[in-house]
């Protein structure tokens, strides 16, 4: 069986060393890029099961090789960040990355940060049974991770579709962002967890509304957490 292969970016040669014996100790495969081009080469020659990405380097930094990640692949990506780049966080998240590790870090902490986001997207992709979500003109089909408004096909990333099943699942009732952090990510807590169900929620809502500042479809039950609303185009309003 194949062993899974992580990317990892980082321009320190002393972190990118700590980072990639860590997880080679836990039975990963490790490229190394020590720039964003280099990775961005790396990705076009190699497949991944992970990326691990200093969000500070040079040529192209993490956050803007998150996006190309994910304009390119579903594959899961875990930013190393400094303490005081807080900012860097949330817009890592909106960029669409699925988890975070601040520096200092413990390096087998990241490793198992690694294998769970590995573990939760091959959950996340094995076969389901054919199970198809209604709600207005929203169709979200589990057994083949498709989602459609209104007819039209909506490209989503895993960790979007399985937010957006969970919230389908129950249409018109509010969820917790911590409920909601327990069955999309299938963790019970984490690190910066309400600012990364806030972050794929506001992905999801530019993909599914002309204006994600003004949703149709998931509603900010604001210091509680979102439901999902049914909507049809031929309501001709927002919700």
């Amino acid at each position: 069986m194949n062993r899974p292969r992580v990317l990892v970016a980082d321009d320190e040669p002393q972190m990118a060393t700590i980072v990639a014996y860590a997880l080679q100790t836990q039975g990963f495969d490790v490229l190394v890029a020590h720039d964003g081009l280099e990775a961005k080469a790396l990705l076009g020659t190699h497949r991944f099961d992970a990326a691990v990405l200093d969000v500070m380097m040079p040529r192209m930094d993490g956050l803007a090789l998150c996006r190309l990640i994910r304009r390119t692949t579903g594959i899961p990506v875990l930013l190393l960040t400094a303490l005081a780049e807080h900012e860097n966080v949330v817009e890592g998240f909106e960029t669409g990355a699925d988890d975070y590790v601040v520096k200092p870090f413990h390096p087998r902490e990241l490793a198992l940060r690694v294998s769970a986001l590995i573990r939760r997207r091959q959950a996340a992709l094995a076969p389901q049974p054919d199970t198809v979500l209604e709600v207005g003109d929203l169709r979200i089909d589990t057994s083949t991770y498709e989602v459609m408004v209104a007819g039209t096909p909506v490209a989503v990333s895993t960790t979007e579709f399985r937010l957006l099943a969970v919230l389908a699942t129950r249409p018109g009732v509010i969820v917790t962002w911590q409920d909601l952090l327990r069955e999309a990510w299938h963790v019970e807590e984490w690190t910066g967890g309400r600012e990364m169900v806030k972050a794929a929620v506001y992905r999801l809502r530019q993909r599914l509304d002309d204006d994600p500042h003004d949703p149709r479809y998931i509603v900010t039950v604001r210091g509680v957490g979102y439901r999902l609303v049914s909507h049809t185009s031929s309501q001709g309003s927002h919700l």
